[in-house]
């Protein structure tokens, strides 16, 4: 049973999430030759302020 956790900065939305999970379902079935009943995956929003990249979050490097 695979499991995928997927990490997003917020702003998706909800058709842009289910045309993600099911591609990636799609792959994970096609590579581990899975059905698509046993591919799990757990979506997690992050804000802007919880995620920072060489040093600085997010929310400050869009100014």
């Amino acid at each position: 049973m695979p499991i995928v956790q997927i990490h997003l900065i917020e702003g998706r939305t909800v058709d842009q999430k289910r045309a993600l999970v099911e591609k990636v379902t799609a792959a994970v079935c096609e590579t581990v030759n899975v059905t698509p009943e046993h591919v799990k995956i757990i979506l997690s929003d992050m804000a802007k302020h919880d995620y920072a990249i060489g040093g600085v979050l997010k929310l400050d490097a869009q100014k």
